[in-house]
């Protein structure tokens, strides 16, 4: 592991150089083609977000969230994958498309949340918008690279929440295991908004600027964050003390 730091910091020009605020200013040597290749992919995560909410709204009016919007998001994702990058249309519109299903698969959780505290829906955006902001910014303004490592550990951490999700399922859930699940699952997709910043910056710099790709990368960064959030608080709500073990993640 040494050796791959010291490897990079022969590699890149002032990385062992000490912070200051030029740096800052100048986001460790971002070039200007990558920083507007980032505002690109921020500013259609933003729509994507809102037409998640859009789709959240739709379940709360006519109830059609479940495994069939849950599959249909997944299907919008692949037909997105599987689209040529020249057809920037069609697949901004599938982007728009998988949020607004992603939106009404959450769409039960987001509506038991409002009916209990609609605050809560309030808050735990908040905190998702800040966490995601933070962590992201950290990412840009980390040197280059410093936080790639982090892939092999993140996947093994999914690994983990998904066999601790397939043994529940079986075997019958227990308090423990769902709290573990939460809290640990806040973690590795906290730490998936630092890994998938700065590998979207690093896949810029060598010439990948397809936004609409990253987007979608960030955009289920920001949602699996935001559930996770939205369910610890409603976990310490007093008036859903009766309602948590019947959350399904």
């Amino acid at each position: 592991m040494d050796s791959f730091f010291q490897s990079q910091s022969q590699s890149q020009p002032g990385y062992g150089s000490s912070w200051n605020f030029d740096a800052f200013k100048n986001l460790h040597e971002i070039s200007p083609t990558v920083q507007s290749h980032l505002r690109q992919v921020y500013l259609t995560l933003c729509c994507a977000l809102v037409a998640s909410a859009v789709g959240s709204y739709l379940h709360i009016l006519w109830n059609i969230g479940g495994l069939l919007t849950t599959l249909a998001c997944l299907g919008c994702m692949a037909w997105l994958h599987a689209t040529h990058p020249y057809e920037e249309k069609k697949r901004v519109g599938l982007l728009m498309t998988a949020a607004a299903f992603e939106g009404a698969s959450i769409g039960p959780l987001v509506d038991l949340a409002i009916q209990v505290d609609p605050s809560l829906l309030v808050s735990a955006f908040v905190g998702c918008a800040i966490a995601f902001g933070c962590f992201s910014a950290a990412a840009m303004f980390a040197k280059r690279r410093e936080f790639l490592y982090l892939g092999a550990l993140l996947s093994s951490g999914v690994s983990i929440l998904f066999w601790l999700h397939f043994a529940s399922s079986l075997f019958g859930g227990y308090a423990a295991i769902f709290k573990f699940e939460l809290y640990f699952g806040l973690l590795v997709f906290v730490g998936y908004i630092v890994f998938d910043t700065q590998q979207i910056i690093e896949k810029a710099h060598f010439g990948d600027l397809d936004y609409v790709k990253h987007a979608l990368t960030l955009f289920t960064d920001f949602i699996a964050v935001f559930v996770r959030i939205l369910i610890i608080m409603f976990e310490y709500s007093p008036e859903s003390d009766s309602q948590i073990e019947t959350l399904n993640m």
